[in-house]
């Protein structure tokens, strides 16, 4: 199943600047170029630069004629401007190849060309040559959504509802135990399109599991990739406590107390750079944009996908479908995973991935908000909390803190939109609260928008 958005994105694109795509290994970078290339009705040219490294002394030349010659050659297959889609998989393996991207932008635009690779990252920054700054785009692709995890077990209708539902709208009982029983089957298979391929095949949920523990040894094999001067044991171990630590405010003597914190943190930034894990940053939320008043120092972890988390933890879909709603959303990070890896994606997919949660640390006074986002130009609270209004007290002292009319909750309840009271001590007045169902994360942004405009 072809990413809509991405798709979208590939479309419409007004220039014919190269595409780099950008994205942790096996969430389906790939297949994303096939389809596009076989739904566009383009000739695709797919060269591997890892697996057929004689290609790379192809693009020694900054004249792009010389380059799709000798490819021409090599292929023996026309590559023809307008028709052809030439795409570059795991240009990481040929660093140099990305600079050459910049002469196809100048000196032939009308030929589409793709990039892509598993541990980029790391290229894009220690990279020793001119990159073509301005003459490249990037796409930033995570695991496949909820609502494509629908349309790929077959169940479109499902996901048409989502995209159509508003705020408004009566939305039946047997329609949200439906999309409840999906979420939790979600949670267990997780958005690697493998896992979610052979689970639609299948129906098994060993199957599937059995997937996602191969993509989980798949990253730790790429350990050894991330550069001469690592310690693969510290990578290892923080690998494996990060999923344990997802929601909470992270401290590095939980991931190794027999590493230097400056070890730790090096650790945790090589993960990052291979998009296996994403820092929550914690932000004074003052204005926008959120990251002006970011914190690095203090961060929560989200891992890549929801599914790997299960796996990584030990949890299987009993465990998940047997939970009652409110222990499930308080007792663990299983929903905050969920939420955190859709608004990480929720922007463009030009725009490069960031999350930002509050915290505020008083002596009996804490208080900490699971996420803030910004929508037009306005900063939002947001919870991943069952219970009723009066229990929020964060998601309260946020909206009074910072004099803001609406926060938003996630739990397994039906949606609603509402007036509540202030509880808090010495407090007076009322706040909007935009109480959604887990399964509509994917919506958030357009109900914000919608709600504003009310």
């Amino acid at each position: 199943m072809l990413k809509g958005k991405f798709y979208n994105f590939l479309y419409n694109k007004k220039t014919r600047k190269p595409l780099v795509i950008r994205g942790a290994r096996q969430v389906g970078k790939s297949c994303l170029v096939r389809l596009f290339a076989e739904q566009a009705s383009l000739d695709l040219m797919e060269i591997n630069l890892e697996l057929n490294e004689d290609y790379i002394d192809c693009f020694t030349s900054k004249d792009p004629i010389q380059i799709t010659a000798l490819l021409e050659l090599k292929t023996s297959r026309k590559i023809q401007p307008g028709k052809t889609l030439l795409f570059l998989d795991e240009i990481q393996a040929a660093p140099q190849t990305l600079a050459s991207l910049r002469y196809f932008y100048e000196l032939m635009p009308e030929l589409h060309v793709i990039a892509a690779g598993s541990l980029l990252e790391f290229v894009l920054e220690e990279h020793t040559f001119s990159m073509p700054v301005g003459r490249i785009e990037y796409l930033h692709l995570g695991p496949m959504t909820f609502k494509e995890f629908l349309i790929g077990i077959g169940k479109e209708q499902l996901s048409a509802f989502l995209e159509q539902f508003e705020i408004t709208d009566e939305l039946p009982k047997v329609i949200h135990d439906e999309l409840i029983q999906n979420f939790k089957i979600y949670c267990a298979v997780g958005g690697m399109p493998e896992a979610v391929q052979v689970y639609q095949e299948t129906g098994s949920m060993l199957e599937a599991d059995a997937v996602k523990q191969s993509v989980l040894l798949t990253y730790r094999d790429d350990f050894s990739k991330y550069g001469q001067r690592i310690n693969r044991r510290l990578l290892q171990n923080v690998f494996q406590s990060l999923p344990l630590h997802v929601g909470q405010k992270l401290k590095y003597v939980n991931l190794d107390r027999n590493e230097k914190s400056t070890e730790v943190k090096k650790a945790l930034h090589l993960l990052a750079l291979a998009r296996v894990y994403a820092p929550v940053y914690h932000t004074a939320a003052n204005g926008i944009p959120l990251r002006a008043e970011c914190n690095q120092k203090v961060q929560k972890p989200l891992f890549l996908d929801v599914g790997l988390l299960t796996t990584a933890c030990g949890m299987s879909y009993a465990d998940i479908a047997h939970a009652d709603d409110v222990a499930l959303i308080n007792a663990g990070s299983l929903c905050e995973q969920f939420i955190g890896q859709h608004l990480l994606y929720a922007r463009p997919p030009y725009e490069e991935p960031e999350l930002f949660y509050w915290m505020r640390e008083k002596r009996q006074a804490s208080s900490e908000i699971d996420y803030a986002l910004s929508v037009g130009g306005k900063i939002f609270p947001v919870e991943v909390k069952a219970g009723k209004t009066g229990t929020l007290k964060s998601l309260q002292v946020f909206l009074q803190e910072k004099g803001r009319p609406l926060g938003v909750r996630f739990n397994a309840d039906l949606p609603s939109l509402h007036e509540a009271t202030f509880s808090l001590p010495n407090t007076s007045g009322t706040f909007r609260l935009l109480s959604l169902p887990l399964y509509l994360v994917e919506e958030l942004l357009r109900l914000i928008r919608a709600t504003v405009q009310e």
